[in-house]
C-alpha cells in the first residue's frame, strides 16, 4: 500500500504540473484580480471582501473543488470630491485564503498582502505589492481505498507538507485601462510528503507568472465594453491564454464570455446589487477531451463592500 501511495503522490504532482493547475484556476479572475496580483491591495475606496466556490469538471470523480476568501482595504487614502480628480498616494493591506481539493489531495494557502499606490499623472496610477504566506499540501487517507485492512493508514490521518509562498506584483491603472504583471510561488521551496521512514516524495513549488490587461470604452450611452486578457506561464507547462469580453450596463449589470485556449469557453453574468453587495456566476463548457466525462464547471463569486462611506455601487478601478 505504501508503494501505491508513493506512486499516487508522484502521479498527482506530475499531473498538476502538466496542466498548470498547481494554483487553482479562476474563470472570474477579472472581477477579483487581487487573487493573482497583490499590487491591487487597497485599490478601491472601501474594504473589498469576496468569497467564492468553484466546482470544476462536474461529473468527474475527484475533480477540483475550490473555495477562497479575500479581503483588502486602503490605508490613509484620500479622494477629491470629483470622480476625475487625481488620487493620492496610499497604502493597502489584505489577506488571501484558499483551499483546493482534488481527489485525496488538498492544497490550502493563507497569505497577507501589502501594496503602495502612487499617482503618476492626473489620470494614471501605479502600484507595487507583495504577498507572503504558507501553502499546505496534504493527502487524506480517509479518501483512499485500502485492499489491506491491516494497513497502518486505515485508521485515518493525513500526510502533510508545509512550504513558504511569496508573490510579487506591479499594476498600472486608470479609469479606463489596467495592465499588470505578477509572479507567484517565487521561492520554489522544496517540501516532502512523508509516506514512511525510508521514503519521501519531494514536490517543488512551480513558479507562476501572470500578465493581465483590460480596457473599458463606451460606444453608446450607459453601455461599457471591457475586453481583457490573461497570459499565464508556469514552466515547464505551456503558455495559457484567456481572452475575455464583458458588457456592463448602467454600471449595474454585466454579461460576458471568455475563451481559454485548448480548455474551455465560458459564459458569465453579474450584478452590482447595492453599495454593500454584488454577485456573479460563470459556467465553463469544457472543450478539451475532458468534455467526454465532464458536465462543465460552475463558479460563484459574492462580493461585499464594507466601510463604503461614498456608497459606491460599481467598483471604480476593478470593474
Amino acid at each position: 500500500m505504501k508503494k501505491l501511495l508513493l506512486l499516487l503522490i508522484v502521479f498527482a504532482g506530475v499531473a498538476v504540473q502538466a496542466v498548470a493547475q498547481q494554483r487553482p484556476q479562476y474563470s472570474q479572475y477579472m472581477v477579483n484580480n487581487f487573487l493573482l496580483n497583490p499590487a491591487l491591495t487597497g485599490i478601491e475606496d472601501y474594504a473589498d471582501i469576496r468569497v467564492s466556490n468553484r466546482q470544476q469538471w462536474v461529473g468527474l470523480e475527484g475533480a477540483p473543488v475550490t473555495y477562497y476568501a479575500t479581503a483588502h482595504v486602503p490605508l490613509n487614502k484620500g479622494m477629491a470630491s470629483t470622480s476625475y480628480a487625481k488620487a493620492l498616494a496610499h497604502h493597502g493591506v489584505g489577506v488571501v485564503f484558499h483551499t483546493d481539493k482534488t481527489g485525496p489531495l488538498r492544497r490550502t494557502g493563507l497569505a497577507g498582502t501589502y501594496a503602495y499606490h502612487l499617482p503618476l499623472t492626473r489620470t494614471i496610477n501605479a502600484s507595487a505589492g507583495v504577498a507572503a504566506g504558507i501553502i499546505r499540501n496534504s493527502v487524506n487517507s480517509a479518501d483512499l481505498q485500502f485492499t489491506n485492512p491491516s494497513d497502518p493508514l486505515v485508521g485515518g490521518g493525513s500526510i502533510n507538507q508545509n512550504v513558504l509562498d511569496l508573490t510579487l506584483g506591479f499594476w498600472v491603472y486608470s479609469r479606463n485601462f489596467s495592465l499588470g504583471i505578477s509572479g507567484a510561488q517565487l521561492l520554489e521551496n522544496t517540501g516532502s510528503f512523508r509516506a514512511s521512514e525510508n521514503h519521501s516524495v519531494s514536490l517543488d513549488l512551480q513558479r507562476h507568472y501572470f500578465l493581465t490587461g483590460s480596457y473599458r470604452f463606451s460606444p453608446v450611452d450607459k453601455i461599457d465594453f471591457i475586453p481583457s486578457f490573461m497570459l499565464k506561464l508556469a514552466d515547464p507547462s505551456p503558455l495559457a491564454i484567456d481572452l475575455n469580453l464583458r458588457a456592463l450596463y448602467d454600471e449595474r449589470f454585466w454579461v460576458g464570455a471568455s475563451y481559454r485556449h485548448k480548455d474551455a469557453v465560458v459564459g458569465m453574468v453579474g450584478v452590482y446589487v447595492s453599495p454593500l453587495l454584488d454577485i456573479s456566476y460563470s459556467y465553463d463548457a469544457t472543450t478539451s477531451n475532458l468534455n467526454r466525462v465532464s458536465a462543465g464547471t460552475h463558479e460563484v463569486v459574492i462580493g461585499f463592500k464594507l466601510l463604503n462611506d461614498r456608497r459606491i455601487i460599481c467598483p471604480q478601478w476593478v470593474w
